[in-house]
């Protein structure tokens, strides 16, 4: 599911606890705010994560219902989590690749980060690139 033109949002209009609260809300099905606060993954006041909640209702990220008790509401993604972390992330990668002199320093800076976050993960890095250079020829040859 892809965001409507209305419903866009820009990297740069979401900020950390906005950003941590998605990363939350993609370990979970669903959850209310005294839900997310009881889980311990977040520390912040009540209030604080239910206007957090309701900005990234409000941009579009999230869908909203009243739980049974019709006392608070229950929320949850509205993107798949690769459609989220693409609008998420990739603007602010997209950006970074432009304004760079040589692109090849935030690949080399991406690679690095990688490697120190989980050495597994160069693997996948590998694998993802051989699947996109796989994809590319493809087009290329219809």
């Amino acid at each position: 599911m892809a965001l409507t033109k209305n419903s866009d949002v820009k990297h740069s209009q979401l900020g950390p606890l906005e950003t941590h609260v998605l990363s939350v809300l993609c370990q979970r099905k669903d959850a209310t705010v005294r839900e997310l606060l009881a889980a311990g993954d977040i520390d912040a006041a009540y209030t604080t994560i239910m206007t957090t909640l309701d900005r990234l209702y409000k941009k579009g990220l999230l869908d909203r219902e009243a739980d049974s008790q019709g006392r608070a509401y229950r929320y949850r993604l509205k993107l798949s989590k690769q459609n989220l972390y693409q609008t998420v992330f990739g603007p602010g990668l997209n950006q970074l690749l432009q304004s760079a002199a040589n692109p090849s320093l935030p690949v080399s800076f991406l690679v690095d980060t990688v490697a120190e976050h989980d050495a597994a993960l160069l693997d996948e890095l590998s694998r993802a690139v051989n699947r996109k250079r796989q994809e590319l020829r493809r087009r290329e040859k219809s």
